[in-house]
């Protein structure tokens, strides 16, 4: 059986207890959600975290599954929290006590990283701010890197190859960027993470296509982030699940247009078939990739 390990899930969002918007919709099926990615092959997941309510949940989350692991970090949207309370140092002390504390489950620090398509929820000039703090954090915790990158390429690389000699490595997730993006990425040491939303058009494709076979992670970015039928990529897709509209959930169905760890066969499908691959030497590549970053012990 192929082994997977989807390097980035939001498994603490609400949907995977069957509420939507606040609303309780269907039961939760969140150890259902589980029992499909282990059955295609899921050898580990790790739970994304993105500000400290997420971390905190996620490190609950985890704490009692071996397959489960989480990063700790602060999205660029989410930066605004560092000062809230008016303490900046303070902010990022309690994510070094939450590293520190539970140094098994946690193997990156991260969602952290620079996202100018969603300025209006935090400023680039504090996103720059403490995306450079939390590289300082990865340095000083010998942890990778868990990153984010949306239409800021040239302010992400020259942030980041400041700091290049002080980090442990890491990887660019949910890749949309050009083939020249992902060049630059991969000349200063970083894996690049391959989910639905670098699938969409065929410009994603050939970008996807590029990168080498030794620099590729696998994903999902679950619940977001699924192949829909309007991707380019969707044509490649072999593997279905029951899908019931959310108001109409029934146990052991997948929700439509929730994405959930299971979906990671559909990317890796999508990836073999337009890089002329075979799917299970594909696969076993990335997941050894995969485990040379975040479990290099194991």
């Amino acid at each position: 059986m192929r082994r997977y390990i989807d390097i980035g899930a939001n498994l603490t969002d609400a949907v995977f207890k069957g509420v939507y918007r606040g609303k309780k919709v269907h039961d939760d099926d969140f150890h259902q959600v589980l029992k499909r990615a282990f059955e295609i092959g899921m050898d580990k997941i790790i739970v994304t975290a993105g500000c400290q309510e997420d971390i905190t949940d996620a490190l609950n989350l985890v704490k009692d599954n071996e397959r489960l692991y989480c990063t700790v970090g602060v999205h660029p949207t989410r930066c605004n929290e560092f000062e809230t309370n008016g303490d900046p140092e303070n902010h990022l002390n309690v994510l070094k006590h939450f590293i520190n504390e539970n140094k098994e489950k946690v193997v990156a620090v991260g969602e952290l990283g620079l996202d100018y398509d969603r300025t209006q929820f935090c400023s680039i000039e504090t996103q720059k701010k403490y995306f450079q703090m939390q590289l300082e954090l990865a340095a000083e915790a010998k942890l990778p890197l868990f990153l984010h990158s949306r239409n800021c390429a040239d302010d992400f690389i020259d942030i980041i190859s400041k700091k290049r000699d002080l980090l442990k490595g890491g990887v660019v997730h949910s890749f949309t960027g050009t083939i020249e993006e992902a060049e630059k990425y991969i000349e200063l040491g970083f894996y690049i993470g391959i989910n639905g939303c670098s699938l969409k058009t065929e410009e994603n494709l050939k970008a996807m296509a590029s990168i080498p076979t030794e620099r590729l992670m696998i994903e999902t970015d679950a619940p977001w982030c699924g192949i829909k039928n309007t991707h380019a990529g969707s044509k490649f897709v072999k593997s279905k699940w029951d899908i019931k509209k959310k108001e109409r959930w029934i146990e052991g169905s997948t929700v439509k247009d929730r994405c959930e760890p299971c979906h990671i066969v559909q990317v890796l499908e999508v990836m073999a078939e337009y890089r002329k691959e075979d799917p299970d030497v594909l696969c076993q590549k990335i997941f050894e990739n995969t485990n040379r970053l975040f479990f290099p012990d194991q």
